[in-house]
Order: structure tokens, then C-alpha cells, then sequence
């Protein structure tokens, strides 16, 4: 696909080069921009593809009054957010975002960012990971009770039934309450998530107060999660928070510091929102790319049916299972290869750099795309094609250690990346193991970027039972 159209494309930026004669990268020409930004609103996987196939692994992208870096090979991404992390700081998309999420642990910066992440961090140590294997199990055994319902019956929405599922994980994990209590919730983070992505598009210039039906959606939308967090909190400070380790009794105690109390109350709106959306959706978004994909390759889910029988016999999985699940947890690696769900980290640089040997000026806004990275045919071989067995153990050690990141990378690496891998191996190996989901012929499955890289749409499909193999 054209990243600017054919005449554009065959005309090269001619720009010149940065102040004191240092690289700028290639891009399209300046001209190119009214037809840019009409895909940046209506196909961003295709403008991000398209880019790196027609410039390389650094593009630069002129938006009227904005430039976009554009980098796409792992030594790029270690640059920008391992190495030299300190000088980027979250960037376009995640800055306007901060007007619909506040100043949750996806946005802040700084002093307030630290605090957060030592005050989350010790929820996710290993350890207490492994005590909520049990929780994680019983929540994909309800799930895999529900989709056996469907049988003989029509499609069930999975995409919906892996949100139900990922937000009672997270209530029960994280926030010790029953999320399940609260219909609303999942519409409520579908209305935040579109407004965030909006207000990346449009950079955050359509005032908040104009009454267009996406930001009347999202004001009501906030005003029920507000209401949400602010149930969950009163339940929990009437039982007693100070004798809690999860992270809704570790927010209350540390919000409570605040001298001024609004300043509390905020924070703990902001923090737990971000918490909760980022929280399920991923994992949700995970679960239904992975399904969508086992469902064009059936001998990926006769392996994954034979392991589960294998590992699990008649039981629900315990943590140490996890490593006998090992051919389960390579399925899951690839399917967010090709479907990330963070399909795009962005930050702003906050001092002059340099960048695979081009210049990136103060201000500029830089980009890392895993979406592309993870398809990048330099260091992935057929890489459209969804093969497991490229995270084989003994064969995965040659690829460059930032080629795959699919959960970040650097001091702002995804603080859930443990509890989400043990929840999607555990709900794939529990379903595997007893049912097997069909799509529904003649739907088409498309990508949406927003935040997270969900399913347009949903994912319809049938429900028929397991064909047991031998033990």
C-alpha cells in the first residue's frame, strides 16, 4: 500500500539536512501531509507499515505542525527506551491521552511516575504472582463453563466473553472485589479508550467541552467509572485497608498521604482507571488474537490440545504448570508477534540525540512501532506467517534481544507482564484442552489500533467440544 499515493511516493523527500549538517531521515515530501493524516485517522497499521517498507527502519513523517520519528530496528528501540530512556518521556497519542486517563502509571512522568511503580511494583513480585494461580484458574474454568453453554447453540462473541473473563481476573487479583458486579465497565473503558485515541488524532486540539457524541460518550463514561472506583474504594476502606497487600489497599493507604485531600481523591481515580483499562484489555485483546489465529492453523490446536491433556489430565493448572505448558506458551508469544497489544509505544525526546546515526532535535516526537518490528523481514523469516515454533527454546537465541517487545522494553517495561502470560496460558490450555472455537465463516477479523491493538468488530465463533486425544 502507498504511503502518500503513487506521484508522492515516486519523489522522494528532498529536505534538508538537520542544523549543523547532521542526518535527518528520509520520509515522504511535505506536501504529502493532508493525505498522511487521513490515514493516520482512518489506517494506522497501514501508514506505519507502508512507511517502513518505502523509507526503511527510520522514517521521518511531516505532519503540519508536527514531525514524527518513525524507528523500526531493535537497536533503535534499545536506544530509545532502555538506553537512553531518561530523555524520552511519553509522547504524542499518550500526552493528549492524559486529558481522558489523568495522571495514571500509562502517563506520568517523572517523580509521580516512581512513585506509582514502587508503590505497584512489589503486587507483581513472582512470588505473590503465584499465590493468584488458583484465582486465575477458577475465572478460566467459569469461562470455559460459559462458552460450553454455546454449544449446539450460535456464535458466542469470544472477544466479549475474554473481557468478562480478563476484568474478573483483575478484580480478584489486584483489587480483591468482584468487577463482575459492575455491567457497565467494559462499555465505560471501550468510550475512555476511543476518546484517548481521539485525542491522539486530532493532538489534542478540539477543546473537551464541544458537545460532538464521541466526548458526550466519554464524559459519561468517566463519570461511571469514576463512580466505580469510588464504590470500590468506600467497600474497601469500610473493611479496613490497612490490612490489605493488594493494590487497591496500597493506592488507598498511599493516596491518603496527599496533603490536600482532592489531590488524593484524583490520584486515585486516575491510577485506578489506568490500572483497570490496561489491565484487561491487553490480555483480552491477546486472548482473541491468539484464538482467531489457532482457528486458520489446526494443527496448532491439535499440539495445544494434546499438550493440555497431557500437562493438565482432568485438573485446573497450577503455577508450576506453567513450564510444563511449554508449547502453549510459545503460541501466545507469537500471536502477539503478529498482533502486539501495545502495537505502538511513543515518546518525545527532551534533548538533542542521535538515533541509528540520525539526528532527533529536542521536542521531536519519536516512534516505536512493535507491530512492525515484529514483522520486520530482516529478522523474522516469513514473517506474515503465524509459526509457534519460532519461540522454540533452543532456536529463538540468535534473534536480537529488542526485535521482539511486545510488553515494552526498559524502565517502563509492562508491570503485569507475568500475571498476563499466566493468564493467557492457563485460559488456552483450559479451553483447548475441552472445547474448540470456530469462527463464524464469512466474518472478516480487523485489526483496530487503539491503546491496545483490538478486534473491530469482535470475534464471533462456535463452540464444539474436544475430541479427547490418549493420554
Amino acid at each position: 500500500m502507498s504511503l502518500t499515493g503513487r506521484h508522492a511516493e515516486s519523489v522522494p523527500d528532498r529536505q534538508s539536512p538537520a542544523p549543523g549538517g547532521r542526518q535527518a531521515p528520509p520520509g515522504p515530501p511535505r506536501r504529502a501531509a493532508m493525505g498522511l493524516f487521513v490515514k493516520l485517522t482512518r489506517d494506522r497499521l497501514a501508514l506505519m507499515t507502508s512507511a517502513a517498507a518505502r523509507y526503511g527502519d527510520a522514517v521521518r513523517i511531516s505532519l503540519g505542525p508536527k514531525t514524527l520519528y518513525f524507528f523500526n530496528h531493535p537497536d533503535h528501540a534499545k536506544h530509545v527506551l532502555a538506553d537512553n530512556s531518561g530523555n524520552y518521556h511519553k509522547g504524542i497519542g499518550l500526552v493528549q491521552a492524559r486529558r481522558a486517563l489523568g495522571d495514571g502509571l500509562l502517563t506520568s512522568e517523572g517523580e509521580l511516575w516512581r512513585k506509582q511503580r514502587r508503590m505497584i511494583q512489589p503486587v507483581f513480585q513472582h512470588r505473590r504472582i503465584a499465590q493468584q494461580a488458583g484465582a486465575v484458574a477458577e475465572e478460566a474454568a467459569g469461562l470455559v463453563a460459559r462458552l460450553r453453554a454455546y454449544q449446539g447453540r450460535g456464535p458466542v462473541d469470544v472477544l466479549q466473553e475474554m473481557t468478562s473473563l480478563t476484568l474478573g481476573v483483575l478484580g480478584r487479583t489486584l483489587l480483591d472485589a468482584d468487577l463482575g458486579a459492575f455491567g457497565s465497565v467494559a462499555h465505560s473503558f471501550e468510550a475512555v479508550q476511543d476518546q484517548a485515541m481521539f485525542e491522539m488524532v486530532t493532538l489534542g486540539a478540539v477543546p473537551m467541552w464541544l458537545p460532538l457524541p464521541k466526548q458526550l460518550r466519554f464524559r459519561r463514561a468517566r463519570r461511571e467509572l469514576q463512580r466505580v472506583v469510588d464504590l470500590l474504594v468506600a467497600q474497601r476502606t469500610a473493611r479496613g485497608a490497612e490490612e490489605g497487600d493488594d493494590v487497591l489497599s496500597r493506592l488507598i493507604v498511599s493516596t491518603g498521604q496527599e496533603s490536600d485531600p482532592r489531590v488524593g481523591r484524583q490520584r486515585m481515580r486516575d491510577e485506578l482507571i489506568t490500572l483497570m483499562l490496561a489491565g484487561h484489555e491487553t490480555t483480552a485483546s491477546t486472548l482473541g488474537w491468539t484464538f482467531h489465529l489457532i482457528d486458520d492453523r489446526p494443527e496448532v490446536w491439535e499440539r495445544l490440545h494434546a499438550e493440555a491433556v497431557e500437562a493438565l489430565g482432568d485438573r485446573s493448572p497450577v503455577y508450576e504448570d506453567l513450564h510444563r505448558l511449554r508449547y502453549t506458551t510459545m503460541v501466545v508469544e507469537e500471536a502477539m508477534r503478529l498482533y502486539p497489544p501495545v502495537w505502538i509505544l511513543t515518546r518525545q525526546a527532551q534533548a538533542d540525540d542521535e538515533v541509528g546515526g540520525y539526528h532527533v532535535p529536542a521536542g521531536a516526537d519519536v516512534l516505536i512501532c512493535p507491530y512492525t518490528l515484529h514483522r520486520h523481514p530482516g529478522l523474522w523469516k516469513d514473517p506474515e506467517r503465524f509459526d509457534p515454533e519460532r519461540f522454540d527454546p533452543g532456536g529463538s537465541s540468535s534473534r536480537p534481544r529488542y526485535a521482539y517487545i511486545p510488553f515494552g522494553a526498559g524502565p517502563r517495561f509492562c508491570v503485569g507482564n507475568s500475571l498476563g502470560m499466566m493468564e493467557a496460558v492457563f485460559v488456552i490450555a483450559m479451553i483447548a484442552r475441552d472445547l474448540r472455537l470456530v469462527k463464524v465463516p464469512g466474518h472478516e477479523v480487523v485489526p483496530e489500533p487503539m491503546l491496545s491493538l483490538r478486534m473491530r468488530g469482535g470475534l464471533p465463533m462456535t463452540v464444539h467440544p474436544a475430541q479427547r486425544s490418549a493420554k
